[in-house]
C-alpha cells in the first residue's frame, strides 16, 4: 500500500496551472515539525519538507483557500519522476500526490492572515497538541 499522511505548515502559496489538456495543477509545499532527542537528551525541533501535487477540483480548492503558513492534513501517495535540470544533470523528485485534504487553520485565522504576516510558517501556537496523542 503505497499512502502517506502529513499534518504540517504550507511552506509557500499554492501554484496553479493546466496541462495542455485542460486539468487543473496545483504544487505547494509542506512542512513537517518532529521531535527529536539530541545524544545529551535535549529536545530537538527537525522539519521535514514535502512537496505536494493536486489534480483537478482538488487543486482549485487548494489554490484558492490555502495560503503560506496555514495548517493542512494532507493525505496521497508518493511518486517518483525523473527530470532533467538546466544544467542537462538526471534529478529524481519525489512528491505527494493528494488524494485528500483537510484545513486545519481555523477560518477567522486564515481571512485575516496575508502570505506577508505568515512567515512564521511552523508556527509556535501548535493548536493540535502533542500529535502522539492522535490516533493516526
Amino acid at each position: 500500500m503505497n499512502k502517506i499522511m502529513l499534518i504540517g505548515n504550507l511552506g509557500r502559496d499554492p501554484e496553479m496551472s493546466y496541462t495542455s489538456s485542460g486539468i487543473a495543477v496545483t504544487k505547494f509545499s509542506v512542512a513537517v515539525k518532529r521531535v527529536s532527542k539530541s545524544p545529551t537528551g535535549e529536545r530537538q525541533d527537525e522539519t521535514d519538507w514535502f512537496n505536494i501535487v493536486a489534480f483537478r477540483n482538488l487543486a482549485e480548492t487548494c489554490n484558492n483557500y490555502l495560503r503560506k503558513g496555514h495548517k493542512v492534513y494532507v493525505e496521497g501517495r508518493l511518486t517518483q519522476r525523473k527530470y532533467t535540470d538546466r544544467n542537462n544533470v538526471e534529478r529524481t523528485a519525489v512528491e505527494v500526490v493528494l488524494n485528500d485534504m483537510e484545513m486545519l487553520t481555523p477560518k477567522s485565522q486564515s481571512q485575516t492572515s496575508t502570505p506577508s504576516s505568515s512567515d512564521n510558517f511552523l508556527g509556535d501556537d501548535d493548536s493540535l497538541g502533542d500529535l502522539d496523542d492522535h490516533p493516526f
